[in-house]
């Protein structure tokens, strides 16, 4: 988190949109102590009213501060590394429910790799879909289930192979065993 973030609430002369001394009953508008403690109480409750007022901000990836939008991402499941680039994560953010309903499928693992390496991977499949106008038709994809994901990079030792593996292994489908490979990325056709 960085440091301005830290202290998003405390801007030097930011008012109040609304004092609560000119709010008070008239015996108390001429009354000096009353408006400087009213005064004091506006400094401190201008941040919270700012926050109120720009409140769909922070529900929006694009728009939040950095901080919100790390503690928004744990709200919502999206699986984010904590040093990744601001707009990946709040690319990561903004993507996490409709990767829920992708969950499983090629189209989905093939997302939550690219949002959290930033690589589109390469993925090989058993699996496929058909069907028939008659009964006992013979079954798609192979009969061996298995599932095999490539991310191709240029410096496979910056790749975190556990975080790979585990965000492989919690978005495919659960009964196919499955296998994780990072390597080096091709060179040009020669």
């Amino acid at each position: 988190m960085s440091e301005s973030a830290a202290y998003r609430g405390a801007v030097d002369g930011l008012g109040s949109r609304h004092p609560i001394g000119l709010q008070l009953p008239a015996v108390y508008a001429d009354d000096e102590m009353a408006q400087r403690f009213t005064a004091g109480l506006d400094d401190l409750l201008a941040p919270l009213l700012n926050v109120l007022d720009c409140l769909d901000s922070y529900f929006t990836p694009a728009l939040a501060p950095e901080d919100f939008t790390e503690w928004l991402g744990s709200w919502v499941g999206a699986e984010t590394d904590p040093d990744a680039p601001l707009p990946l994560l709040r690319e990561s953010v903004g993507a996490a429910a409709g990767l829920h309903r992708l969950r499983g499928t090629t189209r989905g693992l093939s997302e939550a790799v690219r949002l959290a390496f930033g690589v589109e991977p390469e993925i090989s499949e058993s699996g496929g879909a058909d069907w028939s106008a008659r009964p006992l038709g013979p079954f798609p994809g192979d009969p061996q289930p298995h599932l095999r994901v490539v991310l191709r990079v240029e410096d496979p030792g910056s790749i975190d192979q556990q975080r790979l593996t585990e965000l492989v292994r919690a978005a495919r489908p659960a009964h196919i065993p499955c296998t994780v490979q990072v390597a080096a990325m091709r060179g040009p056709a020669t």
